[in-house]
């Protein structure tokens, strides 16, 4: 499933056409929200010189068309696409991106597509330029740009394998509030989460009830009204503000058999303890020009990195450096074989989708290609057929080109799909956590080299060396 959102970009005040790209696509490209570049992928441009070919154009399209760019002129689009949690990998949400803003675009306009990964759902940055690769037109937002964009998108999501939106409302809320408590669970979700554990293990009483909860983790302040406090809450929280069904009257009533407990439906996803990051590097930073407020703020950042960086290395024990250096080479191999394997599953579906496409057209404009062939190829046979030959020739092609000597039928080819899917989906999983414990690792060894430096490091491995 996703969403889009269509957004024109003008300069703005005090701001020069340069400016105004350079500032969007800086930020679409992001180093720490696009895995340092790997998932930016650039259409008809360089994505590391996109904001100057952008400009370039513009000023191409003027000196062509002899039209002078008006304050309130678009000059690009800005176009972002959200993803359920859990449904996609980061580099297919590019690609579809990318095959969202090709087709949208008619493959007239330099586009460049960001995948972001930092936040719960992966989310893509698509900019396109205003003017197009010849810099003789103009790309017009046109009435219905916005439901446009949605039902290709919702094209590609069905191609693809994805859920899509149903009865999309004209005027919805913002994607994180539309994904709810799934995107940021409260401190309150989750008390509830924990009173219905609790009562699913058939508590004799109240206080039995309260003593589960306790071993669960939660402070219990007793009083009119009981609260309960978790370990990552400031300030208690009282039974009845959790709602319906939670209430200590209501939980005495569940308890004495006199009530049903009907548990929230909701989903709960465990928010990620606090990570690891890089070190700054102070005096880089200091010579492009940062200040002393910004020296003394590092500086407390940084004694606060070290400490987590000798707390994650104590807690996984691997106080010894060639330990860590051990295991973020095998966490960095698992990376890469399960990415290697979703993208196998990824590019099969892309030639499945192709192959299924084209094996329907060649099924419908055979026998007209046959007609064609026996009338001796005639020219006035071809003109009065064109487009039927033309789909017939590109799908025997494809076929060619996929190396298919014996076309299979297309509800083999559904059934091959549906598999790749059902393995993709139960691979990604692992793929996730793979990714994500092997930045861990890299970001800790990073940290304990810059701690120990050249020479130290150097002493740990001929000390390790001399212990074999």
């Amino acid at each position: 499933m996703a969403t889009t959102r269509l957004m024109p970009l003008h300069t703005g005040k005090g701001r020069d056409v340069g400016t105004a790209i350079s500032d969007i696509i800086d930020y679409a490209e992001n180093p720490k929200k696009t895995d340092y570049g790997r998932l930016i992928t650039g259409f008809e441009c360089d994505s590391r010189t996109a904001d100057a070919e952008f400009l370039f154009s513009k000023r191409q399209y003027a000196a062509l068309t002899g039209r002078t760019r008006g304050a309130d002129d678009v000059i690009a689009y800005h176009l972002r696409q959200s993803f359920i949690p859990g449904e996609v990998t980061p580099e297919e949400a590019n690609r579809i991106g990318g095959e969202l803003a090709k087709r949208f675009t008619n493959g007239n306009h330099a586009f460049i597509v960001c995948t972001h990964i930092d936040k719960h759902h992966i989310h893509n940055h698509i900019i396109w330029n205003s003017t197009s690769l010849d810099c003789t037109r103009k790309f017009r937002n046109f009435w219905g740009s916005t439901r446009a964009v949605r039902r290709l998108n919702d094209t590609l999501c069905i191609e693809n394998g994805l859920s899509i939106v149903e009865n999309p409302k004209r005027r919805g809320k913002s994607y994180n509030k539309w994904l709810g408590d799934q995107a940021k669970p409260s401190n309150r979700e989750f008390l509830r989460v924990a009173i219905d554990a609790s009562l699913a293990q058939k508590p004799a009483d109240f206080d039995a009830l309260l003593k589960l909860l306790r071993d669960a983790g939660y402070e219990v302040k007793p009083g009119k009204i009981p609260a309960l406090r978790g370990k990552n809450q400031k300030r208690f929280i009282r039974l009845d503000t959790l709602g319906s069904g939670y209430s200590e009257a209501e939980l005495r009533a569940v308890l004495s058999g006199k009530k049903a407990h009907t548990p929230r439906k909701k989903i709960i996803r465990p928010t990620s303890e606090k990570q690891v990051d890089l070190l700054v590097d102070i005096q880089a930073k200091l010579r492009a020009g940062k200040g002393a407020g910004y020296e003394r703020w590092a500086k407390v950042f940084n004694l606060k990195q070290m400490a987590q960086t000798v707390n994650y290395l104590t807690e996984h024990n691997l106080l010894g450096y060639d330990a860590l250096a051990a295991k973020t080479a095998l966490a960095t191999a698992r990376y890469n074989e399960l990415s290697t394997q979703i993208k196998a599953a990824e590019k099969r579906m892309a030639e499945i989708a192709v192959l299924k496409t084209q094996i329907i057209n060649y099924a419908k404009t055979r026998d007209t290609y046959v007609a064609y062939r026996k009338a001796g190829y005639s020219k006035k046979f071809l003109s009065e057929h064109e487009s039927d030959i033309l789909l017939h020739k590109a799908a025997k092609e494809s076929f060619d080109e996929l190396g298919v000597k014996k076309l299979p039928t297309v509800k083999s080819l559904q059934a091959e799909y549906a598999a790749l899917l059902a393995e993709k989906k139960a691979a990604y999983a692992d793929y996730r956590k793979a990714r994500d414990e092997m930045k861990e690792l890299l970001t800790v060894k990073a940290n304990a080299d810059h701690l120990l430096g050249p020479d130290s490091r150097e002493a740990e491995k001929e000390k390790g060396t001399v212990a074999k």
